[in-house]
């Protein structure tokens, strides 16, 4: 199990950067680019996406003249003749392989031992891994530094790349998201930092069953067992020293007590019996997470609320302040929690953006992502057979009984439109003189909402219900949101595809129920549907909260996303919101309220269980002339009718994430991930804007047009949830969607399905989408298998759920974190991707080593 790491050692505030002239030039570097790239919206042709190269052959050339010229100058420097020769005795140091162990510290170089020229004893010997794999035939490259440019190139690029990861691995820390641990414990190494477990950041799913409350003073770790629990075998705990008075905390309920001063003997208190286990001062440790009720639980128990902290919050300037009470608040003296900082936010966005335009840093990426495609296809031709073999011998497991999740739909569309048709056929026919409306203070009955339509549910057919997306929606998102209404009819979305509407989203419910009972009937497969939240009312989570609890729509094989629709010009030019600020209030505020006192918030406390992240969606392709920056209104002066740029909305929407992340791992409740929609269309600076807030995310199909960004989301493995047949029938037709070459080149994809009702044909629609990617791009397996494997580490299901379907040791990387018997991957595959990665790596990790370098050359 994945050990969360200590929260003294989480950067319990945001680290603010000063300001230096270099900062500022980046600053201004960063506008050029975002203009360029602006410009270069404007001026494209929308069907022409992907069709020609990017760059004329006329700039190919040019480019490769100039790079001729910078090695010709090369070879006659002196300098750079040593430095080049330092850098191949440092390669041969690391050798083919640099496998970090948790103990892990990178190999210093050392000239003395160094052979002259790189011999790889994988030409002579086998290679010794830390882990137990068959033996497969591994491609390596020796000689040189094996980056293909010049040394300057080289050593620019990795500071530049290492810089950008750091930043990501900043914000990912401050928000609990994921962050790759091989990645990490590189960076670790390139600072002379010792890595340990226990620095990982993991998100928590679901309530703890152990959390620490007050500053820690003492901790040790005790077992208990007693009556009040919902299992009388041993559970391990945290016992808290806080002013003489033991505090235990038990599935979200305080038991404090003065006799409880020596449990080392054993004592029995409220029920409970504890014995001491070990001692640790200074720890701070979380058990197992929470896993989804047993058979004989009730999901919708409203009883197990934690006790109430009352604390005030105030939410200012779009941003949320915690307070302990209001003299703290009149004070202006908040809760000790990560506050943003604009300035050193947009100074980090403006250095990964400028960083996209940076021409060594192009080059080299450019170079690398093309050297890992190569390497994958000489891999898959030596070792095809093998891996086969691997999963041939593997019994019971195939692709059809592997975990999958859905890691994108949307809730609304999540049936496919027969099952729609066949639904609004049987509810005329079972409860036609049902009151389902009012129209204008008059109350209408089913019947009376279809003859108002002018239609006979009879003659209804796929056709004529019109909800499946063509050749008529590609580049015309506008359209395909029509498709949300059947027969063209807004009255029939607000019935049927609803959480709020006359009967209380009753239809939807059931629709919904109907889809969860085909998953858990199917056993293998899972999915996680988009929900909506629009920020006009606060009230909007409590409905939603209470739709979820009285049509009782839980289901193991459901996790559920909150999705945040990018709409404020629309509500502001209708008087809904007088601020983008007050937007924000109405989504977070609630979410803040329900964590710090959810006794008084049952309803949504217990729907948030269920809840484990938000989305970001719209059309990308609308895109805004305003950059983000510290220069830039604050939500509560954002009161004009224009929509907020993309970059806006997910740094206040990553702000207010963070901070309740905070406060909730404080109370021992689930965290939420950030998993916006990115990349489907518009600029690559979305991309750049996800590279520092998100978890993981939906699309990411830009990345194909910016090598640098699709070389930084390799080395951090940012997950990326991709929907070949949405995009072919919206912005990108199948045969050039870039999943086949992701998965090649070792990026974290998975498959989803997106809108089954606008895209599918049949039962299984995520099914479907695996066999179509299968038979278009002829993958083997392996393939379908790895990707189910990713979308199960992608997806928000709990520790324990992970662990039953991948694995005990899911979270080490490569084949140690891989089980054969349940994944069906095989450990061959799994080897060379944590083996190429760590290879990558180690490029970085060499270059980094500047006074090494400058020494050996001297």
């Amino acid at each position: 199990m994945a050990v969360p790491g200590p929260l003294d050692e989480m950067p319990r505030q945001f680290p603010k950067l000063n300001i230096s002239e270099v900062d500022e030039h980046v600053r201004l570097l960063a506008e050029k680019v975002f203009a360029k790239v602006l410009r270069e919206e404007d001026s494209k042709d929308a069907l022409s996406l992907f069709t020609v190269p990017e760059d004329c052959p006329i700039g190919q050339k040019e480019a490769k003249e100039r790079e001729l010229q910078k090695e010709l100058a090369e070879q006659q420097s002196l300098e750079t003749a040593k430095r080049k020769k330092s850098f191949k005795m440092i390669r041969s140091q690391s050798l083919s392989l640099q496998i970090p162990s948790q103990e892990w510290k990178a190999p210093p170089a050392n000239p003395v031992l160094s052979p002259a020229t790189p011999v790889l004893p994988s030409a002579f010997v086998p290679v010794q891994v830390p882990y137990d794999v068959p033996e497969f035939q591994r491609v390596s490259i020796s000689g040189d530094y094996c980056a293909g440019v010049t040394v300057d190139d080289y050593e620019q690029a990795a500071k530049s790349l290492v810089k950008a990861l750091l930043i990501r691995e900043k914000y990912s820390r401050l928000a609990y998201h994921r962050f790759p641990r091989t990645t990490s414990q590189y960076l670790c190494s390139m600072r002379d930092e010792k890595w340990k477990v226990e620095d990982e950041v993991y998100p928590a799913y679901g309530m703890l069953s152990s959390k620490l409350v007050f500053p820690q003073k003492k901790a040790t770790w005790i077992r208990f067992k007693g009556t009040s629990h919902s299992s009388s075998s041993w559970h391990t705990e945290l016992r808290h020293k806080r002013d003489d008075e033991l505090i235990y905390i038990v599935n979200g309920s305080m038991i404090q007590t003065g006799q409880l001063a020596s449990p080392e003997s054993g004592i029995s208190q409220s029920g409970y019996t504890c014995q001491v286990i070990s001692s640790k001062c200074n720890v701070n440790l979380f058990s197992d997470f929470h896993s989804p009720p047993e058979e004989n639980e009730d999901p919708y128990n409203l009883d197990d609320a934690p006790d109430n902290l009352d604390y005030v919050i105030k939410l200012k300037g779009g941003i949320p302040f915690v307070y302990d009470n209001k003299e703290m608040m009149e004070l202006n003296e908040p809760r000790s929690l990560p506050y943003p900082d604009l300035e050193t936010y947009t100074l980090d966005l403006s250095h990964v953006l400028a960083l996209i335009a940076d021409g060594p840093t192009k080059t080299y990426c450019h170079r690398r992502l093309n050297f890992l495609e190569s390497k994958f296809s000489l891999h898959e031709m030596l070792n095809e057979m093998s891996e086969f073999k691997e999963l041939k011998s593997n019994p019971h497991r195939d692709f059809y009984n592997v975990r999958k999740v859905d890691t994108h739909i949307h809730a609304a569309a999540c049936m496919n439109q027969k099952h729609l048709l066949r639904f609004i056929k049987h509810t005329y026919q079972t409860e036609p003189d049902r009151i389902v409306a009012e129209k204008k203070g008059r109350k209408m009955t089913l019947k009376q909402v279809f003859e108002s339509l002018h239609m006979d549910p009879y003659d209804l057919t796929v056709d004529s219900l019109d909800v499946h997306a063509g050749r008529q929606t590609f580049h015309r998102f506008d359209k395909f949101n029509s498709k949300y209404n059947p027969v063209g009819a807004s009255e029939l979305r607000d019935l049927y595809l609803k959480t709020e509407n006359y009967i209380g989203g009753e239809y939807f419910a059931r629709m919904v129920k109907e889809v969860a009972r085909e998953l858990e009937e199917s056993k293998y497969q899972y999915t996680e549907p988009r929900l909506s939240i629009y920020g006009r009312s606060p009230d909007e989570w409590l409905n939603l909260a209470k739709w979820f609890i009285k049509h009782k729509v839980y289901s193991p094989n459901m996790r559920w996303i909150i999705q945040v629709p990018r709409i404020y010009d629309i509500f502001r030019s209708k008087n809904i919101l007088p601020s983008f600020g007050k937007m924000l209030e109405n989504i977070f505020l609630p979410l803040f309220e329900a964590t710090i006192n959810p006794k008084d918030h049952k309803e949504l406390h217990l729907f948030l269980k269920y809840v484990t992240g938000f989305d970001s969606v719209d059309d990308e392709s609308k895109h805004s002339g305003h950059m983000f920056s510290d220069k830039s209104l604050n939500p509560d002066l954002w009161t004009s009718e224009k929509n907020p740029p993309y970059s806006y909305y997910l740094y206040y929407m990553y702000v207010n994430i963070m901070l309740l992340n905070n406060l909730r791992r404080e109370r021992g409740m689930c965290t939420f991930l950030f998993r916006p929609h990115c990349g489907e269309a518009g600029s690559i600076t979305h991309l750049v804007s996800a590279f520092l807030t998100a978890d993981n995310i939906s699309h990411g199909l830009l990345l194909k047009k910016s090598p640098v960004l699709q070389y930084l989301y390799y080395l951090a493995q940012i997950p990326i949830a991709m929907s070949p047949l949405s995009n072919n029938s919206l912005f990108l037709e199948y045969s050039k969607n870039p999943l086949r070459e992701f998965l090649h080149k070792g990026l974290h994809v998975s498959l989803s399905t997106d809108d089954p009702m606008q895209f599918h044909y049949t039962k299984e629609a995520l099914m479907e989408e695996y066999a179509i990617a299968a038979q278009v791009w002829k993958l083997s397996t392996c393939d379908l298998c790895e990707i189910a494997r990713n979308s199960v580490l992608q997806s928000g299901l709990s520790d324990k759920e992970k662990q039953k379907f991948l694995g005990v040791n899911y979270c080490k990387e490569g084949p140690e974190g891989n089980d054969i018997r349940k994944t069906n991957v095989a450990q061959i595959r799994m080897a060379f991707r944590y083996e190429t990665l760590c290879n990558e790596l180690s490029f970085l990790s060499d270059a980094m080593r500047t006074e090494e370098i400058s020494t050996l050359s001297k």
